[in-house]
Parts: structure tokens; sequence; C-alpha cells
């Protein structure tokens, strides 16, 4: 399986908004109500999507052509991490998290940071990350983890 990471272009909106919404209603439906999950995918439009990959570095990775997976880095924030349900445990999250901490690097940062949600709290704990605190915004926790970066 050869996948590629790349820098997403605003074609690939659709593609990444579908892999998020259908990520959400597989994997994280099993740590959280579907009210939440309805308020998180009301987040991830293509229209909205179009509007992160102005404002972060937003990678996707592709497997033959097809979007399988996306992450991005807002400064020192690790944000929108989500891998195709019939692509996890590949691999696929850990190729792109190395991309990640590597922008971050050479962009100068030395502490990466994630709000994690429940059901990626171990992937996370997996490459490094810490649990800092949990953070309740209404009934949905976020856990707050951080990794310090080294060459």
């Amino acid at each position: 399986m050869s996948i590629q990471i790349q820098i997403a272009k605003d074609a690939d909106a659709p593609a990444i908004s579908e892999t998020i919404i259908k990520t959400l209603r597989e994997s994280n439906a099993r740590d959280y109500p579907p009210d939440i999950i309805d308020r998180v995918i009301d987040s991830f439009s293509p229209s909205k999507i179009l509007r992160l990959l102005a404002e972060r570095q937003v990678l996707v990775a592709a497997l033959d052509n097809q979007i399988v997976a996306t992450a991005s880095l807002d400064r020192d924030v690790v944000r929108s991490v989500f891998v195709d349900p019939d692509f996890q445990g590949m691999g696929v999250g850990r190729q792109l998290m190395k991309s990640i901490q590597s922008l971050a690097m050479d962009a100068g940062f030395h502490l990466l940071r994630v709000p994690s949600s429940v059901t990626a709290e171990g992937f996370y704990a997996s490459l490094g990350f810490k649990k800092v605190r949990d953070e309740f915004h209404q009934e949905e926790r976020t856990i707050i983890m951080a990794k310090t970066l080294a060459r």
C-alpha cells in the first residue's frame, strides 16, 4: 500500500469533507452521542473545509488518487486528523502525523499540541503525546495533549 502525503488543494475539499464525516459517523460515534457528532459534522462541510485550507496547512493522504485521510497544522496545534475507518490501523495516521511533525519542526516549533477526541487519545499517546488536561465544551470532552519535538 503506497500512501501519498501531499498538501491539500481547494479541489480536495469535497473528498476531505466526506472522509471526515464518514469517520465521525463510524469511529467517533462510539464515544460521543449523536447530537455532538452532528454539531461537529456541521464544521466540516466542503465550504468550511475551503475556509480551513486558507487558514491552516492541510495535508491529505491518498491511495490510488483517493483521499483516505487528512490532518492539519494551525501554528503549533494539530487539528482535524481523520482517517477513513476502512484504512484505520494501517499506518496512514502515523504517516500523516510524521509529516505534520516535520512541518511543525520546519516552522521552528519545539512543542506540538493536539486537542484529542476521546476516540483518538490512545493513537496520540502511541505517538508520544502526553495528556495535559481535559476540556469540556458543554458535554463534549476534549483531551489536550502535547509532545516535545526533537530532531
